[in-house]
Formats: C-alpha cells, sequence, structure tokens
C-alpha cells in the first residue's frame, strides 16, 4: 500500500469534570487526509483545503507529529500529506489533534503498523504542543483509540481507553468567536480549595463508573465541573443560557468543549440529542453571534481508512 484516504475525527476534551484527561471522539464530525509514499526523504504537505495553515512541515501539526514518528522508527520514507479540513482551527473540537493523529495513524498503516494506536499517541501529542503550547493527550488519544479515553498520568504517559455507553449522543454548538486556547489557560487558577478538589475526584470516578455500568443518571449527576467552568464561561458569550437550555431540553451534561469556545452535551439517544441541539441553537437566537452545529454518536474505534 503506497496511498491512504483516512477519516479523522473531532474530540470533546475534558468532558466537564476531566481537565486535560478525559476525552471522547466523535462520528460524523472529522477532517480526511491523503497519505502516499514518496520516492524522497522528506515529509510535506502539499495541499490544504479548507482552511488557511502552513504548508510549512515544521509549522504544520500533521508535519511536527510526522517527523517525531518517523524519527523514533528511524525511518527515511518519505511522505506526502494532503489535509482536507472540516473542523475549524480554535473550535475546541479538536482540529490540531486530528490533523496530528491521522499524520501519525495514516503513516504507521503504511508503514505495515509498527507501532499500536495507544504508541502512536506522544508523537501526536507534538503537534498538540506546537499548537498550543501544551503537551496534552486528551484530544489525541480519543481520536486515535476511539471511545472514551483517559489519561490516567502523563509522566509516564498511561492512557486507559474505557467502555462507551451505545446510546450516547452529543450535541455541539460551535460559536463563530475565537477563544485562543493560552488565554483559555491564563484565566486558570493554580491553586484548587481542597472542598472543590474532593467534589471533581468524586465527579470524575463517578463518571466512568457510569460509563462502565451504563448508569445514565450517574453519568448525569457526574458531568459537573467546578474548578474550570465557572472561570472559562466567562470568555463565552451566553455559555449559562445555552448550558440551561441544553438541561432543559433534557440532556445529562454540558460543558465547554477543550478550552472553547465550543459547548458540548450529552444525551440518552439521539432524538434526545436531536432536541438538545435545537435548544442550544435558540440560546444565541438574536444575539448576532453565526455559529455550527454538530450532533454525533460517540465514534467506537478512531480514525478509520477510507480507501
Amino acid at each position: 500500500m503506497n496511498e491512504i484516504r483516512i477519516f479523522c475525527p473531532a474530540t470533546i476534551a475534558n468532558v466537564s469534570c476531566g481537565f486535560d484527561v478525559l476525552g471522547l471522539c466523535l462520528d460524523k464530525v472529522g477532517d480526511e487526509m491523503v497519505i502516499r509514499k514518496t520516492g524522497n526523504n522528506q515529509v510535506t504537505i502539499s495541499k490544504i483545503e479548507g482552511q488557511d495553515l502552513p504548508l510549512d512541515t515544521e509549522k504544520n501539526v500533521a508535519g511536527v507529529s510526522a517527523l517525531a514518528l518517523l524519527d523514533h522508527l528511524g525511518s527515511t520514507q518519505g511522505f506526502d500529506i494532503e489535509i482536507y479540513k472540516k473542523i475549524k482551527p480554535g473550535s475546541g473540537i479538536g482540529s490540531s489533534a486530528a490533523s496530528a493523529a491521522g499524520a501519525v495513524f495514516g503513516i504507521n498503516k503504511l508503514l505495515g503498523e509498527p507501532l499500536s494506536a495507544r504508541e502512536l499517541i506522544p508523537f501526536a501529542m507534538e503537534g498538540e504542543k506546537l499548537a498550543s503550547g501544551s503537551w496534552h493527550a486528551d484530544n489525541v488519544a480519543p481520536a486515535l483509540l476511539g471511545g472514551f479515553s483517559l489519561v490516567r498520568s502523563y509522566e509516564p504517559l498511561d492512557v486507559i481507553k474505557l467502555h462507551t455507553p451505545g446510546e450516547l449522543y452529543a450535541s455541539i454548538i460551535h460559536p463563530q468567536i475565537e477563544v485562543k486556547t493560552a488565554d483559555a489557560r491564563s484565566v486558570l487558577k493554580h491553586s484548587v480549595p481542597l472542598k472543590k478538589a474532593i467534589q471533581q475526584w468524586g465527579n470524575v470516578g463517578g463518571l466512568i463508573s457510569g460509563l462502565y455500568t451504563e448508569d445514565y443518571d450517574l453519568i448525569s449527576r457526574s458531568l459537573h465541573d467546578g474548578i474550570i467552568e465557572p472561570l472559562r464561561s466567562l470568555l463565552i458569550p451566553r455559555f449559562s443560557l445555552v448550558k440551561g437550555a441544553a438541561l432543559e431540553a433534557g440532556a445529562l451534561g454540558s460543558g465547554i468543549s477543550g478550552s472553547g469556545p465550543s459547548i458540548f452535551a450529552l444525551s440518552r439517544g439521539e432524538d434526545t440529542a436531536q432536541k438538545v441541539a435545537e435548544a442550544m441553537a435558540g440560546g444565541y437566537a438574536g444575539s448576532g453571534v453565526d455559529f455550527d452545529i454538530h450532533i454525533s454518536g460517540i465514534n467506537p474505534d478512531g480514525m478509520r481508512v477510507l480507501q
């Protein structure tokens, strides 16, 4: 196989209570990439459609991740990458992660899969570091593994794929405003009151237990963030209104996707997710803010080959 076309899914990171450690993979939202072997020993990016992003290999998250993987493998095989962006950068649903994870997934496939999907995570994280200045895995891990991912530890890196209930659906609204990751991180506090930390730990444990037991009421009770959301939500116009509308429409829980500005809600069943999406859209009615809406099941497999 000398060429591969792949679907690179969008992701939701943090999932309310799991700042930097929890993420989930979406099924109907994502980019596409074409990766082919070349006769030289270079990694090139020949085409990017959909967004204005750098073609320079060392300034593009896909290029940086690809170079890190090939260096690790000691491979001199050359590759050319085409990226068809359908996830808007800065949306909060893992645009950079899709490109970074897609590059290492596709190259690994073309090389005969010397590494497992889990072993590819650190190389995709190099792209995330370029994009945000932070070496985090809560987007690239679910993009590569599918379903929900828990980053138990960063030093050493220890990522666990979690069980995903079959009836769980996500509704996402992306208001067309800019929230820079650096700004979203700058508002965070470096210390947390013990009482809030205990509540957060309980919610993370409860959410994971709810996923495995498919206890939707427990999932709902656990989708609460008392540490990050109160600070970051101030950067997103009408956040409280949209979240309230989602919960009133039947969502299990709602919160900020990644560093924003996208707002997500999880629901039991696609019909409820549709009603929740409509309610979230209503939250921006008359605001003058344009937005995109996505409704998706949870993707159990992550990256997939299209041809």
